[in-house]
């Protein structure tokens, strides 16, 4: 494992003790107070806590070199990674719903204590730092796992938000809004998990990172260049891939078409970061017939 994804993993560790030591504190200060957006917010804190978890396995086995089996390395498994953590997010909402509808009948009236507001503050606290270290990290590493999670995490901040007002709304004799809230909480986590299958979805099915034009014009502008076509980009962020078609003139020796071809490739490195290889199919290029 290289410096990059150990910095990540440790980072989606760290992460990882955050969320399920809060989980537990929520849940069971929810569970002891009756308070069941509280608890909907401890359970989805748990399932952040499992896909830290889902996280750190998928970027153990992204960060394998390139095999065999498997010549352009193994950096999707940190995008199937996350597809896996969308459902798990999906199961959590569908849990929240259920009991959220469940306490509009049974009529159980929740308790709200001082600790009931400590708790949650405390964590809207802690998730706001922990967003703006995780992403800052993302976006230095290029790591789409980091990105997204704090992302999610983001979304923590907002759901915590929601408690803190259904617990305002209990205090103030209005009961009903506790379940109330653990549906809007839910509909949040829905949200969370269709925004990340959205994402991973474009880059398993190889969706172009870069305008084909861009990639046009830096070729097009090297000498001997004569047209350029068939371009294709893909990959992930950090990790991209361009494979191209490079016409020159018929005459020109191979030696010479091949030291385009490299320049092209530098060209290109410089041009688009996070680019790992540039594949150059070399033609000639078509005359205009003699007048």
């Amino acid at each position: 494992m290289d410096a990059r994804y150990k910095k990540i993993r440790n980072i989606m560790i760290l992460i990882l003790v955050l969320n399920l030591a809060f989980s537990v504190v929520k849940i069971i200060y929810g569970k002891l107070t009756n308070t069941l957006s509280m608890q909907s917010d401890g359970y989805h804190s748990m399932f952040d806590g499992i896909s830290n978890v889902v996280g750190l396995i998928g970027i153990q086995a992204a960060s394998k070199p390139p095999d065999a089996e498997h010549p352009y390395g193994h950096r999707k498994f940190e995008t199937m990674a996350f597809v896996f953590i969308a459902v798990l997010l999906m199961f959590v909402g569908f849990k929240i719903v259920s009991e959220a509808f469940g306490r509009f009948g049974n009529g159980s009236l929740p308790e709200v204590t001082a600790i009931s507001f400590m708790v949650m503050i405390g964590t809207m606290i802690v998730n706001y730092l922990v967003t703006t270290y995780e992403h800052r990290n993302g976006v230095k590493l290029q790591s789409e796992v980091l990105i997204a999670d704090s992302m999610h995490t983001k979304s923590d901040i907002y759901v915590s938000l929601s408690v803190i007002m259904g617990l305002i709304a209990i205090k103030a004799g209005f009961p009903l809004l506790d379940p109330i809230i653990a549906i809007v909480i839910s509909v949040i986590i829905f949200y969370a998990a269709i925004s990340i299958i959205i994402k991973s979805a474009s880059i398993l099915c190889d969706t172009s990172q870069f305008d084909m034009k861009d990639v046009y014009n830096v070729v097009c502008k090297m000498d001997g260049v004569m047209g350029c076509h068939k371009i294709r980009t893909r990959g992930v962020v950090g990790h991209i891939y361009i494979d191209l078609h490079m016409e020159v003139h018929p005459n020109m020796p191979t030696y010479e078409s091949h030291d385009i071809a490299q320049t092209v490739e530098y060209r290109l490195k410089q041009r688009f970061e996070g680019v790992q290889d540039v594949v150059i199919h070399i033609e000639p290029a078509p005359l205009e017939p003699a007048s």
